[in-house]
């Protein structure tokens, strides 16, 4: 599989929540195409000074979705994903 760096926003149109009530990406859109993904995936926290961003890695069963929140899951970009 290809990795396509793709670096922009995307809509969340419905959320998960992990065991510990969290909230994750269940579904984007991207370019008018909607992904439904499978799981919660992995995820990390980034610190830079005094900013924190999320990364997490989804899957939607064929492909692998890398997004990003900086604004504590209200603003989410599309890093890259598998093609």
């Amino acid at each position: 599989m290809k990795n396509i760096t793709i670096n922009k926003p995307v809509q969340v149109t419905a959320l998960g929540f992990k065991k510990n009530l969290r909230a994750y990406p269940r579904q984007i859109e991207f370019d008018g195409r909607t992904y439904d993904f499978v799981d919660s995936g992995l995820s990390c926290l980034v610190k830079r000074g005094g900013l924190a961003s999320q990364i997490l890695t989804l899957s939607d069963g064929r492909s692998q979705f890398r997004l990003r929140s900086d604004n504590h899951g209200g603003l989410w970009t599309l890093l890259s994903m598998s093609a």
